[in-house]
């Protein structure tokens, strides 16, 4: 492989990682509050399909990214209202969320647009806009310095650069300030926190909430900063390898960094190379396509047992009397 297709596996990666990297911290934030979350797919649906619609129709992308975190919050509302007020079972609340974003979507594409279940092609303005760094053409030939800072940093939407400052942001409020202590405190022995005067609830919505925020920024890229509008079911299980990642990063945000990055990777090698001959061997597109989705299952089958999530997760809190 020579510098210029590592360097153009790289790129994509970057690009590939951002939603599971939006979706991963989402899900992390909402299990360290003892939330577990697995309709992360669903809401990032919503999301996607609003972006592209609301961009499509006003002909501007942030407008489409605000409705977008806006319908994901809303979700995320939904599944705290299952879970937490009503003390429901976190898991089929979940499920329902993303049974819902399934069949809505497709249902009011289809009601808006008639092209079977998508939106229209966006373009100029209802798409996002590439970013060049500053200097990134000056540093283009410079070796070593200029493939990584302009081939491969350099070029992206500004969702892409969030999802990376969202990684150490995410770091510094989980461990380094009372909020995040308090989140996870709930996510551990939620009858310490209520002793303390703390409301379990409030925290746990606000964990909910953000993780709302989270997955609508990822639904927002996906549709209109990676692709150029909304198909049905384009999120294609990144929710769920959001939170074989997450596991795989054992809760922790830097390490959720290189797990969603390995399987952007695996995605970007997917992509660029349909077939590769292993000792003698051609394997087929689609056993290439298949990558992240294997790693994904190795990962579940192999880290679950070693991986410890919080003691209360997955638990609705009762507070006694």
């Amino acid at each position: 492989m020579d510098m210029m297709v590592l360097v153009q596996v790289l790129e994509s990666t970057m690009r590939l990682a951002t939603p599971l990297l939006f979706a991963c911290l989402a899900g992390l934030i909402s299990e360290r509050a003892g939330v577990f979350d697995i309709g992360l797919e669903g809401k990032m649906l919503v999301a996607a399909f609003m972006a592209a619609s609301i961009a499509f129709v006003s002909g501007n992308v942030w407008i489409g990214v605000v409705a977008a975190v806006g319908v994901s919050v809303l979700m995320s509302l939904m599944h705290g209202l299952a879970s937490i007020t009503f003390r429901g079972n976190q898991l089929i609340s979940g499920v329902a969320i993303n049974f819902l974003a399934a069949g809505i979507t497709v249902v009011i594409a289809q009601n808006w647009f008639r092209q079977g279940g998508r939106t229209p092609s966006l373009s100029g303005n209802a798409r996002m806009a590439r970013i060049d760094l500053p200097f990134a053409e000056a540093l283009r030939d410079v070796p070593v310095i200029g493939p990584i800072y302009h081939g491969i940093l350099s070029g992206h939407a500004l969702l892409v650069y969030v999802a990376l400052l969202c990684v150490p942001l995410t770091w510094f409020m989980l461990f380094r300030t009372r909020f995040g202590l308090r989140l996870r405190a709930v996510g551990e022995n939620p009858a310490a926190v209520d002793t303390a005067g703390v409301s379990v609830v409030g925290l746990r919505y606000a964990a909910v909430a953000i993780c709302g925020v989270l997955c609508g920024l990822a639904g927002a890229y996906l549709s209109t900063g990676l692709s150029a509008g909304f198909v049905k079911d384009m999120t294609a299980g990144r929710g769920f390898i959001a939170l074989a990642a997450m596991i795989f990063a054992k809760w922790r945000p830097w390490h959720a960094l290189g797990a969603v990055f390995l399987f952007g990777l695996l995605e970007a090698v997917a992509n660029r190379f349909q077939n590769i001959d292993i000792l003698g061997v051609n394997l087929p597109v689609q056993a290439m396509q298949a990558l992240p989705y294997i790693l994904t299952v190795v990962i579940l089958a192999g880290f679950v047992g070693k991986a410890i999530p919080p003691r209360a997760g997955g638990a609705a809190y009762v507070k006694e009397h």
